[in-house]
């Protein structure tokens, strides 16, 4: 067999960085050959004899037989290993040239240069892993924060799978029994019956909704709290935004309108992603280009998780704070008391007419002033549940979001059956599409092209 067309296939595991180790993966038939042929062990063992998950040490030789590096290297035997086949991996040094010296004496060797994500998509056709499952494993590498990774780890360990398989067994226990009880109604009654497959839907149909509607929380664990500043110009947006980043991200000047189009920043506070964005000051204007960045303003806050209100302390409110605060009414928000450093002309009583005095907080961009608290009070929102999030089976991707609404349909049309009393063998058309459309979730009703578009997002040796 052709290197090109060998099932055995290898990979660096690792990223491609100076470092103290670096990880070489080869999976496939032909695994403990291949590592045969270029590993000499310390101990002269013979790999037939060796177990399954254990470790030895020796040298790794190049054709002409000299010493490439000295490595550890791990035996896996299918089914116990993470593809479910035969899997080697091999503990280099690190380091970028050793590592790429290592896995090109093992493609030299009968293995070939894996796919990206061939490694997952191998356990997920070897039935190690669902979809679901397969899916979590980028997530969980791609987390942004420390609630998106216990997420996604939530739905490696099989929690949305549980929640699948939970439901697709009733349907198809369903359409077993109605199928059953047309074959042999001498002996099987529907009598009854529908009124029984009703007290299972409805339930069933109230979750999925559910699942559907959190979505959104699952998307703010897993790309962060979406917040927008808002303010009118010259407020101190800018200014605030670079001191709670950290740096001078955004142009300050003393210009009204310097800031005229939005600017997104990803910031970790307390473990938890947010994307503070800030927009142009919201203000009546004549001006084409300044009144296209307050539609952006206004089009930002309407998709926001959380509104961050700038209000200037300098000056007393006017008919552009009141249209922001009109705003903030429609979402969860903070009224960020600034300019705190300078003489009030706006005191936070007269702001609390038109919010709730415990969500002002006051601060001072320039000083530093107040910006742990905002912090503080941010973390505990999300914490506290305040911010979308919940800690029942969240669903993260919009693949899952798309099976589930297509479920929801076929059930409701079921419902609609029941309460209409059609025949029951009408029913099993819908409780099918239901079960089918869930099954996509965790690949068991996927078509194979599908599949594919998924793994090859994943990273090399993965």
């Amino acid at each position: 067999m052709s290197r090109e067309t060998s099932k055995t296939f290898a990979a660096i595991a690792t990223a491609m960085s100076p470092g103290s180790i670096g990880i070489v993966r080869i999976s496939g038939p032909e695994s403990f050959d291949v590592i045969q042929r270029i590993f000499r062990p310390a101990n002269a063992a013979r790999f037939s004899k060796m177990e399954t998950h254990t470790v030895h040490y020796g040298h790794i030789l190049s054709e002409t037989g000299a010493v490439i590096d000295e490595v550890m290297v791990l035996l896996m035997r299918g089914p116990k290993s993470f593809t479910a086949e035969d899997t080697v991996e091999i503990d280099t040094h690190g380091g970028i040239l050793v590592t790429r010296q290592v896995l090109e004496r093992v493609l030299s060797a009968g293995a070939r240069v894996a796919e990206p994500g061939e490694f997952t998509k191998q356990a997920f056709l070897n039935g190690r892993v669902d979809l679901s499952e397969a899916e979590a494993v980028m997530d969980l590498i791609n987390s942004k924060n420390a609630f998106a990774a216990s997420a996604a780890l939530s739905q490696l360990q099989g929690s949305v799978r549980n929640e699948i398989k939970s439901m697709r067994d009733v349907l198809l226990d369903a359409v077993a029994f109605i199928e059953a009880a047309l074959d042999d109604p001498e002996h099987i009654s529907l009598d009854g019956y529908s009124d029984e497959l009703r007290e299972k839907l409805e339930p069933m149909e109230k979750k999925i909704r559910k699942m559907i509607e959190d979505y959104q929380d699952g998307a703010v664990l897993k790309e962060g709290v979406k917040t927008v500043l808002l303010g009118k110009p010259n407020a101190g947006k800018s200014s605030l935004l670079n001191a709670l980043l950290g740096q001078d991200r955004a142009i300050v000047t003393d210009i009204a309108g310097t800031t005229r189009d939005t600017l997104s920043e990803q910031v970790y506070i307390g473990g938890i992603g947010f994307e503070f964005t800030d927009t142009a000051g919201i203000r009546e204007t004549q001006d084409v280009v300044e009144t296209i960045g307050v539609e952006r303003s206004i089009s930002q806050a309407e998709g926001a998780d959380l509104l961050l209100f700038v209000a200037d302390a300098s000056l007393p409110l006017d008919d552009n704070d009141r249209r922001i605060l009109e705003i903030l009414r429609q979402k969860k928000s903070l009224v960020l008391y600034n300019k705190t450093d300078l003489a009030p002309q706006l005191t936070i009583d007269e702001l609390s007419k038109y919010c709730a005095a415990d969500t002002i907080l006051p601060v001072s961009a320039k000083t530093g002033e107040g910006m742990d608290a905002i912090k503080e009070r941010l973390v505990a929102m999300f914490r506290a549940g305040e911010l979308l999030y919940n800690d029942e089976v969240l669903i993260t991707n919009a693949r899952h979001k798309e099976a589930l609404e297509m479920a929801l349909g076929s059930l409701r049309q079921a419902l609609e059956g029941i309460y209409g009393e059609v025949s029951e063998d009408f029913l099993t058309i819908d409780l099918l599409d239901a079960y089918e459309a869930l099954g996509r979730i965790t690949g068991e009703t996927l078509d194979e092209d599908v599949a594919d578009r998924i793994f090859e997002k994943f990273c090399m040796g993965k």
